[in-house]
């Protein structure tokens, strides 16, 4: 498969690689991931699957103002997403994000794709955003 840079905006920043946890399905952190970084809403296509370490993909969040501290804690336990793409901006999200950064010195970046690019991220992928510059790129590594 032939290279995928695409170019996404910044809303955190953050320069990571990671393998590709795709949701078709929005994630509600607050209430629907353990501490441990796994799926646990009973109802959601990736039950049971971990986001610890890994790029995750997924049109936007879902729920509470309190995922942002979900996040953030998960970020600070090292049981969180190393990224997080996303096709439409989410404010708790970023935040949640931005307070690991400033509270804990850990950079995620969070970025924002156009929602049919989605689909193009598999395998392993870096994920470079700087949001001083107004720039991010996500870039497969290899594909699965």
């Amino acid at each position: 498969m032939g290279e995928l840079v695409l170019a996404a905006t910044a809303l955190t920043r953050g320069r990571v690689t990671g393998e590709v946890l795709r949701s078709a399905v929005p994630i509600s952190f607050w209430g629907g991931v353990g501490t441990d970084g796994v799926v646990v809403d009973a109802h959601h296509p990736l039950r049971g699957r971990s986001l610890s370490g890994r790029v995750l993909a997924m049109v936007s969040g879902r729920g509470s103002s309190s995922s942002s501290s979900v996040i953030a804690e998960l970020l600070r336990t090292g049981q969180g997403p190393c990224a997080i793409v996303l096709a439409h901006p989410d404010p708790i999200i970023a935040l949640g994000a931005i307070v690991a950064d400033e509270l804990y010195a850990i950079a995620t970046p969070v970025v924002v794709v156009p929602e049919a690019d989605l689909v193009l991220l598999t395998g392993t992928v870096t994920v470079t955003s700087n949001p001083d510059a107004g720039t991010a790129t996500v870039t497969r590594v290899s594909s699965s």
